[in-house]
């Protein structure tokens, strides 16, 4: 059987994007684990190869073609909407912010279609986002109705809440949301070849101990114990992580962003990555941003990336997490 086939989208041109995307695709420790398919410009990769130092063949094309893959070559799907000059190494700009969309869509439909078994959004620039009058802000990439599953190292968090005020939180927290969404981390862990998730659940509260963990929280984890799933809590916040770290759970449900994205980078980063839940196929994204200031110097580290890659195969193939 093939490896699957493991896309990242390469992320604004401008920054370290194709630099990550290319040294983690060409990479002796994705041989035999997934067959890479970078997409963006083509230039801004063969710059990335030259300043790496790395000789590469690349098999370029417009279309998604599965025969590329016989070449031997580096794959690119270049749509050809971005040239060389469109765009300045260390400078947001329109022209970049309009690539990445279309790029991001364009992978999406290829995963929906079948043709890619995963794929990885590279590091975007919410100011090149903006001069392109795209979206409002970095949030609006994230498809309706999913959620963020986020790994470093042992620790898997998955928030109920994102990117809203504090004082939003707990009108947000209900009995019916909370357990839709252990059910769906439980479905999806399911499909990535865990056979019995263990689902732990953080209260809302300090020690999990006042009416909004008593009273929604619990009952949420109780419903969802009744359905057969695997799930405990309301469980302390400064501890529950904790127990994460040490193996006791496969993933935590947490109530808001911040309560979990403290214990996770707190816990590692580097390796760290993003899985998007809620659409049918592996939709990852690296936690670092283009990072403008050191593009085009080959500094960055593209461990993350290679890490993405490398998470986004075994969920695609059915294998669970990496040890």
């Amino acid at each position: 059987m093939d490896p699957p086939i493991i896309a990242t989208m390469i992320g604004d041109s401008a920054g370290i994007g194709p630099e990550v995307a290319f040294k983690a695709a060409v990479s002796r420790e994705l041989a035999g684990v997934c067959r890479p398919l970078l997409i963006g410009d083509i230039a801004s990769i063969r710059a990335a190869a030259a300043l790496a130092t790395l000789s590469a063949e690349f098999e370029v094309i417009n279309t998604f073609d599965a025969a590329a893959f016989t070449s031997g070559k580096m794959v690119v799907l270049d749509p050809g909407d971005l040239g060389a000059g469109d765009y300045r190494i260390g400078e947001p700009s329109a022209a970049a912010g309009r690539s990445v969309v279309k790029w991001i869509d364009l992978a999406d439909e290829l995963a929906r279609d079948g043709c890619l078994d995963g794929w990885i959004m590279g590091p975007v620039d919410s100011t090149s986002l903006k001069l392109a009058g795209a979206v409002d802000s970095i949030d609006d990439l994230q498809p309706a109705g999913t959620f963020m599953f986020r790994m470093s190292g042992r620790l898997r968090v998955v928030p109920l809440t994102e990117h809203i005020r504090i004082r939003d939180v707990a009108s947000t927290v209900t009995r019916e949301a909370v357990l839709n969404l252990i059910q769906l981390v439980d479905q999806t862990l399911r499909a990535w070849g865990i056979a019995k998730p263990r689902i732990g659940v953080a209260g809302l509260n300090p020690h999990a101990m006042f009416e909004e963990d008593a009273d929604i929280v619990k009952p949420a984890v109780q419903d969802a114990q009744a359905r057969g799933i695997d799930a405990h809590g309301p469980g302390a916040p400064d501890s529950i992580f904790r127990h994460g770290l040490e193996g006791r759970y496969d993933v935590i449900v947490s109530m808001y962003h911040d309560q979990g994205q403290i214990a996770l980078k707190s816990a590692a980063f580097e390796g760290a990555c993003t899985i998007c839940l809620g659409v049918p196929y592996v939709r990852a994204t690296v936690p670092h941003g283009t990072a403008m200031d050191i593009a085009g110097r080959n500094v960055a580290q593209h461990y993350s990336m290679l890490s993405a890659f490398r998470t986004a195969a075994a969920l695609a193939a059915g294998r669970g997490f990496l040890a």
